[in-house]
């Protein structure tokens, strides 16, 4: 008997709506052109990346240098209890009250803002961010299945909070959150105590989460930064996102935390730690010796951004037709360009510019807005390259904007 062989038939497999969904990061998909230019002999200054070229500190890499253990073991889910006790010692410096129970340790502060969302929000549900904002919210949210509801601040107010009546147009009943990010990624604004309070009354009013990413807490030039764990009667809305990433130049560290005074989230939390087990055991040791560094530590380095920070404001605020506002904190600012379109300017800069075999790498704009259209003639630039190196990715910028096609 002969049995014809029944014709495969290979149909194209598909993506979950999620992954079409998924945005590509601004920050990193010009990488490939970045990468071209540089196998073409090209130097590439790199001001797309929050990547501190300040070295990290030579104490906390010998906490894991000599780390003696004969097993690298899971640690507890929520993060080894040495740790979160010193955590305890380092919140209580910069006024924030908490015990070691209200902190999980998550892998990276990206997992906090993950775990926050899947915590506390459902598919569907809004959560309401000041524009522009760090453009992995967007990530986080699609995989929660969350909306971003944007509240955009402009660049002629040098992106300050905006007024109340506008977050109070954007409540509906799916509205469960404010997401903010003080000082803020891509800004560099420093929310001051008046419009933290601002923020209490809408919260409060609504009963709204609060969620406040503080990973950039350090590096305040216009007075200190007021934490939202500080906002007396919002206790239980108020979720904080950290990280020990920009703090101690320890990015590829991936350690973070989530830190509450609301034991429900907590609960919740945990049952997503548990389902990853745990976060990073390494780099647990290197945050918790991290925690011992002298207090006048962050004197440098603070000192050292600032200075980056005037060098690029002038710099950029000198050339025709910039503009420029000056950040209070963090390490980025926004920049106006006369330009068409930031996405295609910042590939043209890797993939058909260069001056005195250089050119610069920024991120385009676009990628930090919620609202369609905005952010097409800005850019975002993280000052986190030595005085003379941002010196020579300027002189870049500044003979680029003379040739660009696209100039406006």
């Amino acid at each position: 008997m002969n049995i014809k062989p029944v014709p495969y038939i290979c149909e194209m497999l598909t993506l979950s709506s999620r992954g079409q969904l998924m945005p590509p990061s601004p920050i990193r998909k010009l990488v490939p052109y970045a990468e071209a230019a540089k196998k073409k002999g090209f130097k590439v200054y790199h001001l797309n990346i929050g990547q501190p070229d300040i070295e990290t500190p030579e104490q906390i890499l010998n906490a894991v240098r000599h780390a003696d253990f004969k097993v690298l073991e899971y640690s507890h889910s929520a993060g080894n209890e040495s740790y979160r006790r010193k955590l305890v010692t380092y919140y209580k410096k910069a006024g924030i009250e908490v015990d070691h129970t209200q902190i999980i340790v998550t892998t990276g502060g990206s997992e906090a803002i993950l775990f926050g969302f899947m915590a506390c929000l459902d598919p569907g549900d809004e959560v309401i961010i000041p524009e522009p904002f760090y453009a992995n919210y967007n990530g986080f949210a699609v995989a929660a299945g969350v909306k971003v509801v944007p509240v955009t601040s402009h660049i002629e107010s040098g992106f300050a909070l905006p007024p109340i009546a506008a977050f109070e147009q954007l409540v509906t009943p799916k509205t469960k959150a404010i997401l903010i990010c003080n000082p803020n990624n891509p800004t560099g604004y420093l929310y001051s105590r008046e419009e933290m309070e601002t923020l209490k009354l809408i919260v409060k009013k609504h009963n709204l989460y609060l969620f406040s990413d503080e990973a950039y807490r350090e590096f305040s030039y216009v007075g200190e930064p007021m934490s939202a764990m500080q906002l007396a009667g919002i206790e239980e809305n108020v979720i904080l996102m950290d990280t020990i990433s920009k703090r101690y130049s320890a990015c590829g560290g991936r350690i973070g935390a989530l830190v509450t005074k609301n034991q429900h989230v907590l609960d919740g939390v945990m049952k997503f730690a548990q389902a990853r087990l745990s976060p990073p055991s390494f780099a647990q040791i290197l945050g918790e010796a991290a925690v011992d560094l002298p207090d006048n530590y962050f004197d440098g380095t603070k000192a050292e951004y600032k200075k980056r920070r005037d060098v690029l404001v002038k710099r950029l605020n000198e050339m025709e037709g910039v503009t420029c506002p000056n950040p209070g904190g963090a390490f980025y600012a926004m920049a106006r360009l006369p330009i068409d379109d930031c996405d295609k300017f910042c590939q043209w800069l890797l993939e058909d510019f260069s001056y005195n075999g250089a050119t610069v790498m920024l991120a385009p704009a676009t990628g930090f807005y919620g609202t369609p259209g905005l952010g097409k003639n800005e850019v975002r630039l993280a000052y986190v390259l030595n005085v003379n190196d941002l010196n020579k990715a300027m002189d870049c910028l500044q003979e680029a904007l003379k040739v660009y096609p696209g100039k406006k």
